[in-house]
């Protein structure tokens, strides 16, 4: 029987069949379907990738959480000599770096406590602003707090903290007896003065304010300050640092 006769129920083909490929065969590689998707949307790709250049800069400008700790601060402006009260008080929130040595964090710690000078609202609280020891903070080592009641107490309006002074004895009694002053200390800084709302407090146990000043002196010239207001009338001079 002739090859090109037809079998029954079956047409002939005028052309040889090509055998399939495999399903996986016929696939593009990865690269070049993606390069074909990105030539169909580029808008989209240009969007995504400034989307993502914007989010890593705000990642990299946002700062960091900073870790705070708590101190306490002057809850409104307080003249110096106040008596430390809860309601003069505020608690905020600080960065560690900030809180250096002689910081209080603690209520309990200025409960009564006198300040020795002005504090502004917001001000952080430290011992060298209170009546007490911290006053001698910064200076040279060995230095002694001396208070010293002057002659004139209407004159301790003119002096502040932190100012210099020389610390002047006379023992001349002004009508038969005439003695050459005698400067006890000079350039001894003030830390407190009664005459700027001072009051009496625990750091100096008494009452009797009055005309007082307090200055930090050296161990020599405390010597020769302690009692010195026995021997005669003691002054000040104001004098430049």
């Amino acid at each position: 029987m002739p090859a090109n006769l037809l079998r029954p129920g079956r047409a002939a083909s005028r052309y040889p069949r090509t055998p399939r490929r495999s399903g996986r065969a016929g696939r593009r590689p990865a690269a070049v379907r993606f390069g074909g998707w990105l030539s169909r949307n580029r808008r989209l790709a240009v969007a995504l990738l400034l989307c993502a250049a914007a989010a890593i800069t705000v990642h990299q400008l946002t700062p960091a959480p900073v870790h705070t700790v708590t101190a306490l601060a002057a809850a409104r402006d307080l003249p110096a000599g106040s008596a430390m009260a809860a309601s003069d008080l505020a608690h905020v929130q600080v960065p560690p770096d900030m809180m250096a040595a002689g910081f209080l964090d603690e209520e309990n710690e200025l409960a009564g406590k006198q300040l020795a000078a002005p504090l502004r609202k917001g001000q952080l609280l430290t011992d060298a602003q209170l009546l007490g020891p911290g006053l001698l903070a910064g200076t040279p080592p060995g230095s002694a707090a001396v208070p010293l009641r002057m002659a004139d107490p209407s004159s301790i309006q003119l002096v502040s903290p932190g100012q210099l002074v020389n610390v002047v004895l006379t023992a001349a009694n002004g009508f038969d007896q005439q003695a050459p002053s005698e400067v006890l200390a000079a350039s001894v800084p003030v830390l407190w003065t009664s005459g700027k709302g001072g009051q009496s407090g625990q750091w100096l146990g008494t009452a009797e304010t009055d005309g007082l000043i307090v200055v930090a002196a050296s161990a020599e010239q405390a010597a020769r300050l302690a009692g010195a207001s026995t021997q005669g009338k003691l002054f000040f001079v104001l004098v430049g640092p």
